[in-house]
């Protein structure tokens, strides 16, 4: 690891400090997180404008998800329907989303999306993620979302939201600046063929 990905991931965890997880309360998290459901909880759904599926809730760290619906809420990061969802929510409601929303049972039917990239191509870029999301994209820093096995054009997304400043983060800009298109790609089809237990949560069990 150098210096400079031991730095960035001190000042990333710093930052984060003030939004991590407690103990959330996966029976109020289900009763909260019926307006979730209808995108989240439908495998293989996609965003309408622009195009990508909806990122795979289940398995990940529930201190990320907390950190993510932190940062709808504040303003860091850029989505209408999930701006709007975090916004009336208290931190405990958040944290209670966060516990159930991670490990609601999984959907029966969770495609697999053919990634555009070359996973081989993106597993020489991915050395530079290594320092926070761990080899593989599964990093036991669970401020770090699990990356490896998330849906291909979603990490695209969220890369290309981090090069143009549309979600707010110093860190990742830094990273995803020098980035080109094609470089996404090949990192988003990397962590994507990636064997790590993230899927689509069923929220009706």
């Amino acid at each position: 690891m150098t210096r400079l990905a031991k730095l960035a991931c001190v000042v990333a965890l710093a930052s984060a400090s003030t939004v991590w997880a407690q103990d959330g309360n996966t029976d109020n998290g289900q009763a909260l997180a019926h307006t979730c459901a209808g995108c989240h909880g439908i495998a293989g759904y996609t965003n309408a404008y622009p195009t990508f599926r909806v990122p795979r809730l289940g398995g990940q760290h529930p201190e990320y998800i907390v950190a993510a619906l932190a940062a709808y809420k504040n303003g860091q990061r850029a989505h209408p329907t999930m701006t709007a969802q975090a916004a009336s929510l208290t931190d405990e409601q958040i944290q209670d989303i966060a516990a159930y929303v991670t490990e609601a049972p999984e959907s029966a039917d969770d495609p697999h999306v053919v990634p555009t990239g070359d996973p081989k191509k993106g597993e020489q870029l991915a050395q530079a993620c290594t320092a926070c999301h761990g080899a593989t994209g599964a990093s036991d820093i669970t401020q770090y979302p699990i990356i490896s096995g998330q849906h291909p054009d979603y990490l695209a997304h969220a890369l290309t939201a981090y090069k143009t400043g549309e979600r707010k983060n110093a860190i990742m800009k830094g990273f995803a600046s020098n980035l080109s298109k094609q470089d996404i790609k090949h990192l988003a089809a990397w962590f994507a063929s990636q064997n790590e237990p993230l899927y689509t949560p069923n929220f009706g069990e």
